[in-house]
């Protein structure tokens, strides 16, 4: 019976991986054909031709490297800046006494029931006052508050022992002391996890730089998604040869992290135990 059992989960998660892994197989398929096969009815899923003419368009018939220098550049200052305020913020939240910590602490987590959508028209009204429209700090300036960042730091500073801070100070040790020398080092795999979450979030977000960018060279990838067609409608092949170098870092960042983010779950699993 145990066997049997064991039989049937794994052929559900076969089938569950197949389903996933579905759209990724049919988009390099895709990717890879001329547009007129694409659109052909003899088209099936098992690829009968290695053609990379969408790939060569994607790179040097488009701004696919603005994008990709946009992309970049706007996700790596996201997610710098939103850890190191993030840190800072828990640390003080944490470790620090100061009117109003509490107060501070419940608009922090009070944000989570605001809507990012909510804060679309203000937040374009102020871009555009300080003349920040079709810039990197149109883009940036509005992505840097994750409260998600500030919760997950404080609960761990929360958890380190008192003992470790009374130590520290008697040595002369003041609050850089404490956070840069020595719950930073501690927790390591937690800001590697929450750096590699925050640039994800930043590579993929679309809504908010669709609408502060106006023109084709400062968008990123997932805006310039939108303007890869051509003059007889949407171009297929194309289309999917950018999505699939558009995703390629963040595909390379995780495989290449993957076992720190592992660590640092087991971590926070740890501290919270």
């Amino acid at each position: 019976m145990r066997r049997l059992e064991n039989v049937a989960l794994t052929g559900l998660t076969l089938t569950a991986g197949a389903i996933w892994i579905f759209p990724l197989y049919w988009a390099f398929t895709t990717s890879i054909r001329t547009e007129n096969r694409v659109v052909s009815d003899e088209a099936g899923l098992i690829p009968d031709e290695l053609n990379l003419g969408a790939y060569y368009d994607a790179i040097f018939n488009s701004n696919l490297t603005n994008w990709y220098i946009n992309s970049i550049g706007t996700s790596l200052i996201i997610t710098a800046v939103v850890l190191a305020t993030g840190m800072m913020c828990a640390y003080a939240l944490s470790q620090m006494t100061f009117p109003g910590r509490k107060l501070l602490y419940g608009v922090v987590l009070g944000s989570f029931m605001v809507p990012a959508q909510v804060l679309v028209v203000p937040q374009f009204i102020l871009m555009n006052d300080l003349g920040l429209i079709n810039t990197w700090g149109g883009i940036i300036l509005p992505q840097l508050v994750v409260p998600v960042v500030i919760i997950v730091y404080k609960q761990f500073f929360d958890a380190v022992p008192k003992e470790m801070k009374e130590a520290v100070v008697l040595d002369g040790g003041g609050d850089y002391t404490l956070l840069f020398r020595v719950y930073l080092p501690l927790n390591w795999g937690i800001t590697t996890a929450l750096g590699i979450i925050t640039f994800i979030s930043a590579w993929n977000a679309f809504l908010w730089p669709f609408l502060v960018i106006t023109t084709e060279d400062m968008m990123t990838i997932p805006v310039g998604l939108t303007q890869v067609n051509d003059a007889f409608g949407v171009a297929y092949a194309r289309l999917m040869s950018v999505a699939l170098l558009g995703a390629a870092p963040v595909v390379i960042a995780y495989l290449i992290f993957q076992r720190r983010v592992t660590e640092a779950v087991m971590i926070s699993s740890g501290v919270k135990g």
